[in-house]
């Protein structure tokens, strides 16, 4: 099936800020063959996000950033979560530029090569947000401290941790988000290949 199967009937806008919502009224082919009834859907329509996991091969280490998340306020006993670097395309920037500028501002890092994990839709069943996902060498040495554009109400402490012990977090269920999920197991996977060519 294609977009030639969905049949938007009416789109309006319900709420615009930094974010909006619309909601659609559309149908769309059902897989016996015919349309389907018309349908009532929101979208929550955001821009796409980048987010990179700065990876030292040399010190097998991991950078992760830790920050408060209202999203998580009503559902997690702490909404401080443990993430990658990550921010919103949101200028005229291609995800890689957003990937090196987000590492600068968020953990005063410079990244070198950058590697495409994947690009993914996070929450299609309400979202048009596609993320893209990056592992992105770099120098841990040094690194830490707290960070972030003040602005921006940014503030963002910044962790070293060997690779094993994000992995275990990830399995204790201390990290809990799915860009970060995604990027330590694709890490864990292809860990002697990336270390191989970056070391």
């Amino acid at each position: 099936m294609s977009h030639a199967d969905v049949e938007v009937l009416q789109r309006e806008t319900c709420f615009k800020g930094f974010y909006r919502l619309d909601r659609l009224h559309l149908r769309h082919r059902q897989f016996a063959g015919g349309m389907g009834p018309q349908l009532s859907r929101e979208l929550f329509v955001r821009h796409d996000a980048v987010c990179v996991l700065p990876y030292d091969p040399q010190r097998d280490s991991v950078v992760l950033i830790e920050q408060f998340r209202v999203g998580a306020m009503d559902k997690s006993a702490n909404p401080w979560l443990l993430e990658l670097v990550a921010g919103l395309i949101d200028k005229d920037e291609e995800p890689e530029e957003v990937a090196r500028r987000e590492a600068i501002e968020e953990a005063d890092l410079t990244l070198g090569a950058l590697w495409p994990i994947t690009t993914y839709y996070p929450s299609p069943g309400g979202s048009d947000e596609r993320v893209y996902l990056y592992v992105g060498r770099c120098d841990s040495q040094g690194a830490g401290g707290v960070h972030g554009l003040p602005e921006e109400g940014e503030d963002i402490r910044v962790h070293v941790w060997p690779l094993e012990d994000a992995l275990q977090a990830v399995k204790d269920g201390r990290i809990n988000n799915a860009a970060s999920i995604i990027a330590l197991q694709w890490l864990a996977l292809n860990r002697a290949e990336v270390r191989g060519l970056w070391s």
